[in-house]
């Protein structure tokens, strides 16, 4: 059984250790060398449960297998209502299913949160969070060519964008 929840400081060490799983694969972010909980502190505190959260999925056996958070778009006081959405996950546990239901809880909070867009920076070559986007009705809003430099290979990236409320 799965189940969401938000994020406390004691999670902290899992999150980053879920996030630095995803480096070595050089799909996921643009960070190319680990990443330590004490440099995530201000980070994770930037975060609030009710307008930009970051919640953990538990399954009962597993523990933390993923997490998603929201953070402010671009700083300004205009972009209020938009928001970045992140999600990882443990790889042991990709491919399941879980970041689709993550992203899907996320949405359906967000109107209660007063976000009304939501924005995802996914590398052009990261064919299944690409997929997952897509699925959950995110379309393309933005492509950047070869902007980031992985290991001397450049990488596209590309802004998928969802309005969750439409504009009247």
């Amino acid at each position: 059984m799965r189940r969401i929840r938000h994020a406390v400081e004691e999670d902290l060490p899992r999150i980053v250790e879920i996030y630095n799983a995803s480096i070595p694969g050089r799909l996921a972010t643009a960070d190319t060398d680990p990443v330590t909980v004490e440099s995530r502190i201000g980070w994770f505190s930037s975060h609030t449960p009710n307008k930009h959260p970051i919640w953990v999925l538990e399954r009962n056996e597993d523990g933390i297998i993923g997490w998603i958070s929201l953070r402010a778009f671009y700083g300004r006081p205009a972009y209020y209502a938009t928001a970045e959405v992140s999600v990882y996950l443990d790889p042991k546990h990709a491919g399941k299913g879980h970041a689709r239901y993550l992203l899907e809880e996320m949405q359906t909070a967000c109107p209660q949160m007063g976000v009304h867009n939501l924005l995802a920076f996914v590398f052009g070559h990261n064919d299944p969070s690409l997929r997952v986007f897509e699925r959950a009705g995110f379309e393309k809003w933005g492509h950047f060519p070869a902007v980031a430099d992985l290991d001397g290979t450049w990488r596209d990236l590309v802004i998928l964008g969802k309005k969750l409320i439409p504009i009247e």
